[in-house]
């Protein structure tokens, strides 16, 4: 309601239904036999979704992230991975942004924490390929 500037639920209109065209992932991302997908409900991608249970269980200690919007849904989930004592790692030539102002904003955040690791893709892609 609040991103749609409506007060009464009922002229609310989904953005993206489940299985129409705009919600479709890019082909190029396509997941593939033994990828887990899950339903982002929130801002954070752990919020409303196993992702934390799933992490834990698989003993993972820090995610790659990337995204379209980086003020809206990057962000709460790197400041919420990173409050669940996981590592961030934020691919941040791979993030959108309504404006270059909320990108820049988002970025000194971050970096002021301390507790995410802003990094380019290539940087990521060397960095693993290194293990």
């Amino acid at each position: 309601m609040t991103w749609q500037r409506k007060s009464d639920p009922s002229e609310t209109v989904p953005m993206m239904l489940q299985g129409s065209d705009p919600w479709q992932i890019a082909s190029e991302l396509a997941p593939i036999a033994g990828d887990v997908i899950l339903d982002k409900i929130a801002m954070s991608a752990f919020e409303g979704t196993f992702l934390n249970l799933a992490l834990r269980d698989a003993q993972v200690e820090a995610f790659i992230i990337a995204g379209i919007a980086l003020e809206v849904g990057i962000e709460p989930t790197v400041r919420h991975g990173a409050d669940l004592n996981f590592i961030p790692v934020l691919a941040s030539d791979a993030c959108g942004s309504k404006t270059q102002e909320f990108k820049d904003r988002s970025f000194a955040t971050l970096k002021e924490t301390g507790e995410v690791i802003l990094s380019s893709v290539e940087e990521i892609i060397s960095n693993l390929g290194n293990k």
